[in-house]
């Protein structure tokens, strides 16, 4: 089935692809309304569910972007490409997979996932906590991290095993969509020496990894060695990482949580991810704050200067001068 096709499946399905993919929003007559493509709460995004006019096609009222649920599925899955993006649409169909796939039994990303992390196990001990260690985190005995002693890596033709450090990656409810695999080096506590010693699988874009009960205030940054530093320097703080900066822009406060910080890495797609972010908190009511790190993300502060420092001057001048720039 090509991408009209797709579409016009999905189309037939509108109301329950709206659910899934959008789930902050509500039906109001013909309409799925949601505050954007990122599945924040609002009136701004209106979803066709039914005729007079074409169901499925959307519109942003307030960026003016407009599409099918087709880009819906892309941008809600963070499909790299139309043909993942055709793949997670054919898997929530329940569609048989494209001929170019091999015509074998569908993959389900999700499903590889969560069997990938019930392989795992504590990371306590392990591997993985002394590379955590060695990044000066103290505090990542947390549940959503594992460790796998021999997973497996492929590069081109060629396949090793390599010790790794697992990820569960979650919306809300806590259930697992994804994960993020961090490969080691076997003989320090390294990242490994490969081409990408980092690889998601399964459902990423605008979940998050989450340490800590939910609480009024949430902490989110990008990756996990980011936010675990500020967990480190403020050991109190509930926090969730959310693996990118496409990601994070994307995230959604969780129900309850009235104060929001995030935590951006100093780049400009730190920036923008930031000020996306705090641009939807405004418009769900959400309190925030913007921190923002002196070296290059949070983990080369709490390097350089330690815990204490750390948490010194987020309780300082770092968290004011965040609070100027948000306004």
């Amino acid at each position: 089935m090509n991408a009209a096709a797709v579409a016009a499946k999905l189309a037939a399905r509108a109301e329950q692809v709206c659910r899934f993919y959008l789930p902050h929003g509500r039906r109001q007559g013909r309409y799925w309304v949601a505050g954007d493509l990122d599945g924040a709460r609002g009136r701004s995004l209106f979803v066709r569910l039914e005729g007079p006019g074409t169901p499925g096609k959307f519109t942003d009222a307030a960026t003016g972007e407009h599409g099918d649920l087709l880009d819906i599925v892309r941008r809600r899955s963070g499909a790299p490409t139309l043909r993942a993006a055709l793949a997670e649409a054919r898997a929530f169909l329940t569609l048989p997979a494209s001929p170019s796939s091999g015509g074998g039994a569908l993959y389900d990303a999700t499903e590889a996932a969560r069997r990938l992390w019930r392989r795992c196990h504590a990371v306590a001990g392990t591997h993985a906590e002394k590379y955590l260690l060695a990044r000066g985190l103290a505090r990542c005995r947390f549940a959503a991290l594992r460790f796998h002693p021999a997973l497996r890596y492929r590069e081109g033709g060629s396949v090793i095993r390599l010790p790794a450090l697992i990820a569960a990656v979650t919306g809300d409810d806590r259930a697992i969509g994804g994960v993020q695999r961090t490969w080691l080096d076997p003989h320090s506590p390294a990242k490994a020496n490969v081409a990408a010693p980092r690889k998601a699988l399964g459902r990423i874009h605008g979940y998050a990894v989450r340490f800590g009960s939910p609480g009024a205030t949430l902490l989110v940054g990008e990756g996990i060695e980011t936010v675990l530093s500020l967990v480190t320097a403020l050991p109190d703080i509930t926090a969730a990482a959310a693996l990118s900066a496409g990601s994070l822009g994307a995230f959604a406060p969780p129900p309850g949580v009235d104060h929001l910080l995030i935590a951006r890495d100093n780049d400009p797609e730190g920036k923008r991810a930031a000020e996306r972010l705090a641009w939807r908190c405004a418009r769900s009511d959400v309190d925030f704050a913007i921190l923002v790190p002196e070296g290059g993300d949070f983990n080369d502060d709490l390097v350089a200067l330690g815990p204490d420092a750390l948490a010194a001057r987020l309780a300082g001048d770092r968290v004011e001068t965040a609070r100027r720039e948000r306004c």
